[in-house]
């Protein structure tokens, strides 16, 4: 949970961003490989899934707040690295996407830090919403899209970790900060040798 306090409007964004990466990360904890690439549900996702997708939404992300933002619709090669970022292939393991998470989490929040909200920015085109061009918007605009965005898919990992085994993603998010048990709370204990253990 982002604690209230009276920070800057772009502090407040990166904590709000860094919330929801944490759940999406904590997801995984006492998962071994096994059920972090589990489907549950009537869909395709999987918890290792979500976080190599984060981190592909991450990484896609420091392009747009560095400048880097295609003024054309994503073409084919371009919608198969989206689609395959949901899934940890054959030749990957959950445990290497989770390095890769970390290593791109702490870069976007360093480039968001340094972001000016009311900075003019540009959205590429989203055929998918009938948008087939580049529009200007201002930064404000995309971060709040990214809280968005990481917050649907911290949704999803919570529904998927309650599938498999019953616990909630915020009982996982306080034992990995080292919270002590209270009347509402006991911390998780990981099996060992399972991710994050």
């Amino acid at each position: 949970m982002y604690a209230p306090a009276r920070h800057d409007e772009v502090t407040g964004l990166l904590n709000y961003i860094d919330v929801q990466l944490t759940a999406i990360r904590s997801a995984l904890l006492g998962l071994t490989e096994e059920q972090a690439r589990a489907t549950p549900c009537r869909s395709a996702l999987s918890v290792g899934g979500l976080v190599k997708h984060a981190a592909y939404c991450m990484r896609g992300a420091l392009d747009r707040l560095t400048g880097d933002v295609p003024e054309q619709p994503l073409d084919a090669a371009a919608v198969a690295l989206f689609t395959g970022s949901f899934t940890v292939g054959d030749d990957e393991t959950v445990a290497a996407t989770v390095e890769e998470f970390d290593r791109v989490r702490a870069e976007l929040l360093a480039t968001v830090a340094k972001t000016d909200p009311a900075g003019d920015s540009t959205a590429p085109p989203a055929p998918w919403h009938g948008i087939y061009d580049a529009r200007p918007i201002h930064a404000r605009y995309y971060l709040v899209h990214l809280v968005e965005e990481f917050a649907r898919h911290a949704g999803h990992a919570d529904i998927l970790r309650e599938q498999i085994d019953g616990v909630a993603v915020p009982a996982l998010v306080l034992t990995l900060a080292g919270a002590p048990a209270n009347d509402f709370f006991q911390p998780y204990e990981a099996a060992p040798g399972t991710l994050l253990a």
